[in-house]
């Protein structure tokens, strides 16, 4: 009998990747690691003010993920946490632009408790209504609502620009 791998449901439940003809074969993209300063700091932060689902796994770090199976290891690095450019950000969706409102009125009302950096204002950009701000750790986050189609729906559309920036046509 043929041991069962312990990621074989898993497996079993994942879409095949498109690409066939890459060296690695995966089956789905599982976690990505963040610096922290400090993991009780984190989760408190993780937990009441992002709504995240957040444990603890090991001494130095922690997992954070939200309704997916993917999850963000959290490691405590003190004073050695890398700031991070509003270009490498976190995004959260939320159901209206009410809820984008809220969180931006709370950022703000919260700043001292959650140590929460610098908060931008409220745009419309890039096809969503959102906002972004700046966590304990020095990493950026954008509160965001999508009107009217979901994420897979990029991909499910498919490339619309060629690597050379050339603008694609589809019918």
């Amino acid at each position: 009998m043929q041991p069962t791998s312990p990621y074989a449901d898993s497996m079993a439940q994942a879409v095949p990747p498109k690409n066939t003809k890459s060296i690695v074969k995966p089956y789905a993209l599982t976690h990505g690691t963040l610096e922290v300063h400090n993991l009780k700091e984190t989760r408190k932060f993780f937990e009441e003010f992002l709504g995240m689902e957040v444990i603890r796994h090991a001494p130095p770090g922690m997992m954070f993920r939200c309704g997916m199976k993917f999850h963000v290891v959290c490691l405590e690095v003190g004073d050695r946490v890398q700031p991070l450019s509003l270009s490498n950000h976190w995004g959260v969706d939320v159901a209206s632009k009410e809820e984008v409102d809220e969180a931006w009125r709370k950022a703000h009302e919260l700043k001292d408790v959650y140590k929460i950096g610098k908060i931008l204002p409220i745009a419309q950009q890039h096809g969503v209504y959102s906002f972004y701000f700046e966590d304990l750790n020095q990493s950026w986050w954008e509160i965001e609502f999508y009107d009217g189609f979901l994420h897979d729906d990029f991909f499910e559309f498919g490339d619309r620009y060629s690597m050379d920036d050339t603008p694609l046509t589809h019918k």
